[in-house]
């Protein structure tokens, strides 16, 4: 059953990938707006991301969960900024408290580490914590007593109370060798970014490979996809709206030493850039050459039908998690949600 979600940013400052927000734009009242149209307008929920600098995307959570009824939360923490046990503690708390509404998507890419405390370390170190921290979290929703002695964490005797009556689902990114690995062993669903139907299908396979060669012990692993879609009444409008976008970002600069630029997965979807400016039927490769980052870097972009047959592709590929989204948040959430779902849902699975 195919999953698709929403996004809602929580950021300090306004207008984040041009959204028109202006101010109180992260107060408790405008992201609850936006919450309940994710669920009134039939999302499944929305990714909340983190980084420090931003609120804190846990806390933010919780308030929108409270204010909702069937709002999932794909809640991005950060291994390093929670330890294992605090975090497997107050998500099984958050879930229970929802009634099974939590999701958790874990990400090991560089931030401000530094600022609150943690060690830079390595790709190599990075993953390998983000391993430890996965399975310690994993035990402690299941388990009692556990102990866990390893080289970045360790618990002893311990026990998480109350415990969710189903785990949460761990979501996963990274294009990396190190990541897939990660991915491969410990992650639930894989989330790609906006990358050609060919390249996706070539990652499933490698993907599902390794989990069969590492002796995955968790159910088969699942995809998803996070990318922007602009979607307008036509294609004429819709590639209008994203050309003029375009003319209007700031022009790409090479990578400055942050660690967002230069992660592998940015790095792939600049790169499609040398490609072609538009891969597949319309997958949007500019925004990538233009400053686009992550989601940003490439748009499926067309009439309601055309971009519900582009996710289409990519679902019959193995894809079940989308997470979908444009600016200005509140409106698109709408208007895909009134024209883009019900396309999605009338030739497929359904959303949860």
């Amino acid at each position: 059953m195919a999953r698709f979600l929403w996004y809602i940013p929580n950021e300090v400052r306004a207008g984040h990938r041009g959204d028109d927000g202006g101010t109180g734009h992260n107060s408790l009242s405008t992201l609850t707006e936006q919450a309940l149209a994710i669920e009134n307008h039939g999302w499944a929920g929305a990714l909340i991301g983190t980084g420090w600098g931003r609120p804190d995307t846990f806390t933010v959570a919780t308030a929108l969960a409270a204010r909702t009824t069937t709002f999932r939360p794909l809640v991005a923490v950060r291994p390093g900024y929670w330890r294992p046990a605090q975090f497997a503690s107050a998500a099984a708390t958050l879930d229970h408290l929802t009634g099974g509404r939590l999701l958790v998507n874990v990400v090991s890419g560089k931030d401000d580490l530094a600022a609150y405390g943690d060690s830079e370390g390595d790709q190599a170190h990075r993953y390998a914590r983000t391993k430890e921290f996965m399975r310690i979290v994993r035990r402690l929703w299941t388990e009692d007593g556990v102990t866990y002695r390893g080289e970045h964490f360790h618990v002893t005797g311990s026990t998480v109370e109350p415990r969710p009556a189903r785990p949460p689902r761990l979501y996963f990114g990274g294009a990396s060798a190190a990541a897939e690995a990660v991915a491969a062993t410990e992650a639930d669903v894989q989330l790609f970014w906006g990358e050609p139907l060919d390249d996706v299908a070539a990652r499933i396979e490698r993907l599902t490979r390794l989990a069969r060669e590492s002796g995955r012990e968790h159910a088969p692993l699942e995809f998803g996809l996070r990318v922007t879609t602009v979607v307008r009444d036509t294609a004429e409008e819709a590639w209008a709206e994203a050309t003029a976008r375009v003319a209007r970002m700031a022009p790409a600069t090479e990578a400055s030493g942050s660690g967002w630029e230069i992660a592998a997965g940015q790095r792939r979807l600049v790169d499609l850039a040398a490609r072609g400016e538009v891969l597949d039927t319309n997958l949007y490769t500019a925004p990538g050459r233009s400053g686009g980052v992550g989601a940003g870097a490439t748009w499926l972009v067309g009439s309601a039908a055309e971009v519900a047959a582009s996710l289409r592709r990519y679902e019959a590929l193995g894809v079940t998690h989308f997470v979908l989204s444009d600016t200005p948040y509140l409106s698109e959430v709408r208007r895909q949600g009134e024209h883009l779902l019900p396309l999605l849902r009338s030739t497929g699975p359904r959303s949860d």
